[in-house]
C-alpha cells in the first residue's frame, strides 16, 4: 500500500559563530603534523579550528539530544517527526545558524498484511512483533509504531522447504555446492553478520532460492527477518522483521 506523507528536511547556512574567536593566522604549524590539502602556513589554522570544534563537543549534550529525538516513534510524516524538525530548527537558530524547514510530499509504503508461518512438522505462526526491552522504555510504545517491515519492498507469498546457509554469503553457497546441497526452490535461513544483510536475499535469489530468513540472537530471543526473493514466478521481494 502506498501512502503520501509529508517529509521534513532542515536546511542550514553556516554563519560566523560569535561565541567562537577566530584562530590566529600567525600560529606556528605543528612540526611533525601533515594533512593532505594544507600547506605549512594553513595547517595550523585548520588544526586550531578543529580544536575549537572538539572543545565544544559535550558528550552529555549529545546523550540528552539523542534521548529527546528518539523519545517517541518518528517515522517519516509522523507527528513526532515534525516535532523533531521544529525542535532542531529552534536549536539551529539559537546557535546562530540561518535555517528553515522545507516540506516535501513523498510516497511512503506501509504493509496491509504480514504473515510468516511454519506449516510442518509443527504448525507455527510468528508473532511479527519485537518484545519490549527493560533497558529501553520507548520500546513498548506501540501506539505510534509502524509494524515491523522493510520499506519499499514489494508484495509476495511463497511456500517452500527450508535450507540453512550459514551467513548466506557467496562462500557459504560455494561450500554448499561442494556438499551437493541445492537451495533452488527453497527458502534459505541465513545468520545475521559477516556481511550486509541487503546482499543476502540477492545472493539467495542468484542460487535459485525463493525466500530468505535472517536470524540473530539477542538476550535469549531469536529475531527473524523474512525476505521473499524475486525468483519465484509472480513474486517480488518483500521483507519483514519478526520474532519467534
Amino acid at each position: 500500500m502506498m501512502l503520501r506523507s509529508a517529509c521534513f528536511f532542515l536546511l542550514a547556512i553556516v554563519p560566523t559563530i560569535a561565541a567562537q574567536s577566530k584562530p590566529q593566522l600567525n600560529a606556528k604549524p605543528e612540526a611533525a603534523a601533515h594533512l593532505t590539502g594544507y600547506s605549512s602556513d594553513t595547517l595550523s589554522i585548520e588544526r586550531s579550528w578543529e580544536k575549537t570544534f572538539q572543545d565544544g563537543v559535550v558528550p552529555a549534550n549529545i546523550r540528552e539530544n539523542m534521548r529527546r529525538l528518539s523519545a517517541r516513534p518518528h517515522h517519516v510524516g509522523s507527528p513526532y517527526d515534525k516535532d523533531n524538525a521544529e525542535w532542531i530548527l529552534a536549536k539551529f537558530k539559537e546557535w546562530g545558524f540561518e535555517a528553515r524547514i522545507e516540506t516535501f510530499n513523498v510516497l511512503f509504503p506501509t504493509p496491509k498484511e504480514r504473515v510468516v508461518e511454519l506449516l510442518e512438522p509443527t504448525k507455527f505462526t510468528a508473532k511479527l512483533q519485537e518484545p519490549g526491552l527493560a533497558i529501553d522504555p520507548t520500546s513498548n510504545q506501540t501506539a505510534e509504531q509502524l509494524p515491523t517491515y522493510n520499506a519499499y519492498s514489494a508484495d509476495g507469498d511463497v511456500t517452500a522447504p527450508l535450507v540453512y546457509v550459514n551467513y548466506g554469503n557467496r562462500d557459504d553457497y560455494e561450500q554448499l555446492d561442494r556438499l551437493g546441497i541445492s537451495v533452488k526452490g527453497a527458502i534459505v535461513i541465513a545468520r545475521y553478520g559477516e556481511g550486509w544483510r541487503g546482499i543476502k536475499p540477492k545472493v539467495a535469489a542468484e542460487h535459485g532460492a525463493i525466500g530468505c530468513i535472517f536470524i540473530r540472537t539477542r538476550r535469549a530471543t531469536d529475531f527473524l527477518t523474512v525476505t521473499i526473493t524475486p525468483r519465484a514466478a509472480g513474486v517480488r521481494e518483500r521483507e519483514c522483521s519478526v520474532v519467534a
